[in-house]
């Protein structure tokens, strides 16, 4: 197919494609889509070989937000059934990471509901990021705690904070129709906070809040131009209690679509698969791992996720391995210069050493808002049984691949990790 080779081209020479080029890649037939992953995992073998990072996230404060995120579980007036707690105390948060952590992950995400942190609220991260770093030599650290004031992405950054999330989510021509409470605008101003402060940009996008592939390219392009290090794909879990609750537009092919679209468009970035990866990519997800370098390890913020040792033995069994903490994340043009995604000259998508955190869903605040939901089916049921849900099509609801997170920060249960 031409338009996978001159994507696959530009690619490997880090060349922006057209947003025709993009949109072509999402208008792809389910018969074509083992071509696609094939030509955009040269792509990322070229600049990420067969590595695949391992974060771990941490819901440092659950629930009670003043946001109205539509696809968030968290949101104002959500009567989704999340476990709901004030701040974790350091020690409790540190105690978290260990989990993850211990199963591999080399960035820590700490994610508190809400629409900002307080000054006293950085204060509080700061000692959390104090503690897990003195117990854990090399880890990196991203926060996530929604829109920043001035100078709150400094005093992170002076507190040890590697990394800073914050989601786009959608167009801007559509994000008015998800958020009532911020601005798209407030959410590329924290973007550029974090950068600006010396910390390494996170910020990605949530599919299948019936958006059109218009806007999917429209985001995906101006998260290039924004400059992040790491762009996490979301895909939306419609959870119950929740505005987009009856949104259920993706299957596993289009997931893999647009992955390979967000690779094409910023071919050395970290691209992560976040939230939803489970519920949308179900049996698919190996192939998924072809196109994102990232992925998160165990449960989600407010919902279970594939259990840890699952994971890694995905990743083993499709022929990957996981990244350590001695190696750098991104290629080392992307790793020694400023570069971003793609706006300079050779750019291409990311440049610091690390990525951030967020993901749909239970993923981080600013992806699904103060987090989502991300669920999945429970890891021990065998396919054959013949209690297995049937394969779903465009539409079908699988609230059965929905778990409410009852372990780990927040309870007295050890995490999935």
């Amino acid at each position: 197919m031409d338009l996978l080779n001159t994507l696959v081209d530009k690619g490997l020479r880090r060349e922006l494609p057209t947003r025709e080029e993009a949109l072509a890649v999402l208008a792809t037939s389910d018969d074509d889509v083992l071509d696609v992953v094939a030509a955009a995992g040269r792509v990322r073998r070229q600049w990420f070989g067969r590595r695949v990072k391992l974060n771990y996230l941490v819901n440092l404060k659950s629930g009670l937000c003043p946001e109205d995120c539509s696809y968030c579980s968290q949101r104002l007036g959500s009567t989704a059934g999340i476990l709901k707690y004030t701040w974790l105390k350091p020690e409790e948060a540190s105690q978290a990471a260990a989990a993850g952590l211990a199963g591999g992950a080399k960035r820590v995400c700490l994610v508190a509901s809400g629409r900002g942190p307080t000054d006293r609220d950085v204060d509080r991260v700061a000692g959390t990021i104090k503690a897990i770093k003195d117990q854990n030599e090399g880890v990196e650290v991203c926060a996530c705690l929604g829109l920043l004031s001035d100078g709150q992405a400094e005093r992170l950054r002076e507190a040890g904070a590697d990394a800073y999330n914050h989601n786009l989510n959608t167009s801007e021509g559509t994000y008015g129709e998800i958020t009532t409470t911020h601005t798209y605008a407030d959410r590329v101003d924290t973007v550029q906070k974090a950068h600006a402060a010396g910390l390494s940009a996170c910020s990605g996008l949530i599919a299948g809040m019936g958006e059109s592939d218009e806007d999917l390219v429209d985001v995906v392009f101006s998260l290039r131009e924004l400059d992040p290090d790491s762009v996490p794909v979301n895909f939306l879990i419609p959870v119950e209690g929740t505005p987009l609750a009856k949104e259920w537009n993706l299957t596993p092919q289009r997931c893999l679509r647009i992955l390979a679209m967000v690779r094409f468009v910023c071919p050395d970035v970290e691209v992560r698969i976040a939230g939803g990866r489970e519920v949308h990519l179900r049996t698919m997800q190996p192939l998924a791992l072809h196109l994102a370098n990232s992925i998160f390890l165990g449960d989600y913020l407010t919902t279970e996720g594939q259990a840890g040792k699952a994971d890694l033995e995905m990743i083993a069994d499709a022929g990957f391995e996981v990244e350590g903490a001695e190696q750098v994340t991104l290629p080392e043009h992307r790793a020694t210069a400023a570069g971003g995604c793609g706006s300079h000259e050779g750019g291409g998508c990311g440049s610091h050493e690390d990525s951030g955190c967020g993901s749909h869903g239970d993923g981080g605040c600013g992806s699904h808002a103060g987090g989502g939901v991300c669920g999945s089916a429970p890891a021990s049921a065998p396919a054959s049984t013949p209690a297995a849900a049937p394969v779903a099509a465009v539409g079908e609801a699988r609230t059965d691949l929905v778990a409410v997170r009852r372990r780990g920060a927040g309870t007295d249960l050890a995490p999935n990790a």
